[in-house]
């Protein structure tokens, strides 16, 4: 073999040679789908990520033969830069897709979907939000309604539970100057504590009545006026009025049914006044308005309270004005308290609260022009009793039943028709509202038949009468200290 020379080294030397061996280039041009894809899919997403200005500058070189002049460009929209033979041109490839912003692993592996297709799961999950939003604020709304609640209901409760807020007692050590305050039959913790706090006594309206529940006391409160001091503590005010000497005297309860005497006897007892300035001051019933000539009926029963300093006067002029009241109240027309007092006090003394409004329709019925069964006397025993003279207590065996019966006086109904000359008691508003409205029914008689519990039974004849009658004497018979005549 020839001795190899060695030539200059020629850059382009073995690029010729490669070139030059290389054999023709096929004219296979690649087939192009038009067929655009469907709107959302991969394929219109990868084809709209190839066509962004973004470009992978990082794709390698590869040799490739030069087209010929009449070759279309290879790839639908991929530009090719023009090379002469044998010159390495560098073949730009398909771009690859640029990710898409908020995609997820559904879009993945859900088929694909139009925008029509998925516009509804995006509005399901806004109704959905929604919902969720306004069950949130409808708790949240409640929460602070309940909250508000409470605190307006048990907020000074809560705050002494918890000792926040202003105390609701005085210190000890902390009273001084006077009060009184005024306690009425019946009366409770409750009012007490009302009526000490609005006396200054005590700091709250409650303190007092929570100190009794708190301390399980159940103290009995006496009718009457106290004298006290005020700021008190609420367990200084309990002795106080646990301290009869803190009770000033005049109060005074006038009984139900009782008569003007036992009324006077009251009033000279309980506030201390003469006997002879009462006298005198319920000598002239005309000097309150009232036309009859005995105040019997007009001294309103209660429990009242006066001023140290009252007068005889005074006294039964407050009680007068009371029964005014209730009759205003009742409904009764002026000029005719008397008629309606005088039944009133006959309901008073002959029946039971329950049957009250029956025993005025019984006077009513028997009162009737239309009657022909008693002939207007209305027959009954109070009536005789008061005329006689003998008081309203005791059994009716101690009675010398012919002679009260028989006597002549103006009230006695047995012997005079129609209705006494003026009221045998002083009647409670209850007995008032009867008779100024009668119950409905054909009764003319009635008769207690157990006088333990009252039970009283009406009749429309004297037949049904008769009948009632047996049945009480039958328990007079079972009862011999019941209390029968």
């Amino acid at each position: 073999m020839p001795e190899r020379e060695t030539p200059d080294h020629d850059p382009n030397s073995l690029s010729d040679d490669l070139f030059a061996n290389l054999p023709e280039p096929s004219h296979q041009v690649p087939s192009v789908d038009s067929t655009p894809p469907p709107p959302g899919s991969r394929r219109a997403r990868r084809e709209a990520a190839a066509a962004s200005p973004r470009q992978n500058t990082d794709a390698p070189t590869t040799p490739v033969s030069a087209p010929m002049a009449d070759e279309p460009p290879i790839g639908q929209g991929s530009p090719v830069a023009p090379a002469a033979e044998g010159i390495a041109v560098s073949a730009t490839p398909e771009p690859t897709p640029a990710p898409i912003v908020g995609s997820s692993l559904d879009d993945l592996f859900v088929a694909e979907t139009s925008h029509e297709d998925r516009a509804p799961r995006k509005k399901k999950r806004r109704v959905g939000c929604f919902v969720t939003l306004g069950i949130l604020l409808v708790l949240i709304g409640g929460a602070v309604y309940g909250g508000i609640w409470v605190m307006n209901t048990y907020g000074d409760q809560i705050d002494e539970l918890m000792g926040w807020g202003e105390p609701t007692d005085y210190e000890p050590g902390q009273a001084t100057g006077e009060a009184t305050i005024t306690i009425r039959e019946g009366d409770t913790g409750s009012p007490v504590s009302t009526a000490l706090y609005e006396a200054g006594v005590t700091k709250t309206d409650r303190v007092f009545y929570n100190y009794l529940v708190s301390e399980n006391i159940e103290a009995p409160f006496y009718p009457g006026v106290y004298s006290l001091q005020k700021q008190m503590t609420a367990a200084a005010a309990l002795e106080a009025l646990s301290d009869p000497a803190n009770r000033m005297e005049n109060t005074v309860s006038i009984a139900e049914g009782g008569t003007v005497s036992s009324a006077l006897n009251a009033i000279s007892e309980s506030i201390g006044i003469p006997s002879a300035d009462l006298d005198a001051a319920v000598a002239d019933p005309r000097a309150y308005g009232v036309d009859t000539d005995r105040l019997d009926g007009w001294l309103f029963p209660a429990v009242y309270t006066f001023d140290p300093e009252v007068t005889a006067s005074e006294v039964i002029q407050r009680m007068v004005d009371r029964t005014r009241e209730a009759l205003s109240a009742a409904g009764v027309q002026a000029g005719d308290e008397n008629r309606i007092l005088t039944i009133a006090s006959i309901v008073q003394r002959e029946g039971h609260t329950a049957d009250f409004d029956k025993v005025s329709r019984v006077i009513a019925n028997r009162l009737d022009p239309s009657n022909d069964q008693t002939h207007g006397l209305l027959q009954m025993d109070s009536t005789a009793q008061f005329g006689y003279g003998l008081t309203h207590e005791g059994p009716v065996a101690s009675w010398p039943w012919d002679e009260v019966v028989g006597d002549e006086n103006p009230w006695n109904t047995y012997v005079h028709a129609g209705l006494p000359v003026s009221p045998i008691s002083n009647p409670s508003e209850a007995a008032i509202q009867a008779a100024q409205s009668p119950a409905d029914g054909p009764w003319f008689y009635f008769v207690t038949v157990n006088l333990d519990t009252g039970e009283t039974v009406f009749s429309a004849t004297y037949a049904e009468q008769q009948a009632a009658e047996a049945q009480y004497r039958k328990w007079c018979e079972e009862n011999p200290d019941g209390g029968c005549y």
